[in-house]
């Protein structure tokens, strides 16, 4: 593989042993600096020539080919340059860095989001994190969840990390707010794909990947639940789309949401105030648990639960809870339990890509 940059320009050959694989794959592993979901944008957008001709993201690659790639100009400059962003650490030591991410800060740069994020502020507090693929990042939380989220500061425990994800045993304890009210604990056994028609989602789909979500009635309110989510597999926006199947779909959650079809004659002013000045999907991640990469020691952090949502419960703690359980609201959703709010295109919801951690 040849590897070389002028006029931002990159030129690559396909060495042999990743014949076979789409285009975007195996620009990926060649590229691990840039995401697969970027790289597919640039194909589409006419920026990559596979043997000097346009191209598509699921060409297939025998090996020997040349690729020639042209990205945006300014991209690279602005995606990975050190910014100095306030980070909540909560642990840190030689191998990892874990974090209290707040609600509004993207993760990794993306379309529309090329600075400002999380990435960046890694760079500015570790530099030698620019060494390491993506910064040393092995999981993900939308833009607009918070809580846990553990880097790796050396190629061993981003490698040892990566594993752990994928053998599915670090422990993630998430805690949302869902509209109606649950009734029993259970868990969503339901494979996740993106969605047939809408760019910027998921959906449950027969053939999406394996995606396992635990939940537990934690507080129940009148037109709410407050409950605990414990994911057993990491699917893009995992929660919100199982929370959504269960038709409890997410607080404040402008995909899988309710849109503006709020049940306000079941809510007080207060809680109808303290609603509609939540403007994010109430999910936080409290609790995160792994195996140390080089010390084999079982570690675990859990963080109190962010302002926002802790005051919006209080405000359903005002409520008083209906004697008879309520019929369930209509919340707009399609045959498959899929709300079918406005056009996706007018959010700016943080790209995405699949087997990214998510939700």
């Amino acid at each position: 593989m040849t590897d070389s940059t002028q006029q931002n320009s990159i030129s690559l050959a396909i060495p042999p042993h990743l014949g076979g694989l789409r285009l975007d794959v195996a620009l990926q592993t060649m590229l691990p600096e840039h995401s697969r979901s970027r790289l597919q944008a640039w194909i589409k957008e006419g920026l990559v020539t596979l043997e000097n001709a346009p191209t598509t993201a699921k060409c297939k690659v025998w090996g020997g080919e040349q690729v020639n790639i042209t990205p945006p100009k300014n991209l690279q400059e602005n995606a990975f340059k050190p910014e100095n962003i306030p980070l909540d650490i909560v642990y840190e030591d030689d191998e990892l860095l874990v974090i209290n991410k707040p609600a509004g800060l993207v993760v990794h740069p993306a379309a529309g989001n090329w600075s400002g994020t999380l990435l960046n502020a890694l760079l500015f507090y570790a530099p030698k994190l620019a060494d390491i693929p993506r910064c040393g990042i092995v999981h993900r939380l939308d833009k607009d969840t918070s809580g846990l989220l553990v880097v790796a500061k050396t190629l061993e425990a981003q490698t040892s990390l990566v594993r752990q994800l994928q053998a599915r045993t670090v422990k993630r304890e998430y805690r949302a707010i869902v509209w109606g009210q649950l009734w029993r604990n259970g868990t969503v056994n339901q494979p996740i794909g993106r969605h047939s028609h809408a760019r910027t989602k998921m959906a449950v789909s027969r053939t999406g990947k394996p995606a396992i979500t635990h939940y537990e009635i934690l507080e129940r309110f009148g037109v709410n639940t407050y409950v605990r989510c414990n994911l057993e597999t990491g699917r893009t926006h995992q929660i919100r789309v199982h929370m959504q199947y269960l038709k409890a779909p997410m607080l404040g959650d402008p995909l899988y949401g309710i849109g503006n079809i709020i049940p306000h004659k079941h809510m007080t002013q207060t809680l109808r105030d303290a609603v509609d000045g939540f403007h994010r999907q109430a999910l936080h991640a409290i609790k995160l648990g792994l195996i140390h990469p080089k010390t084999g020691e079982a570690m675990e952090w859990q963080i109190e639960l962010a302002d926002d949502m802790r005051a919006l419960l209080e405000a359903m703690r005002h409520e008083d809870l209906p004697e008879d359980e309520l019929e369930p609201f209509d919340f707009g959703v399609d045959e498959n339990g899929l709300y079918v709010g406005g056009d996706d295109d007018l959010y700016d919801d943080e790209e995405f890509e699949d087997d990214e951690d998510e939700v």
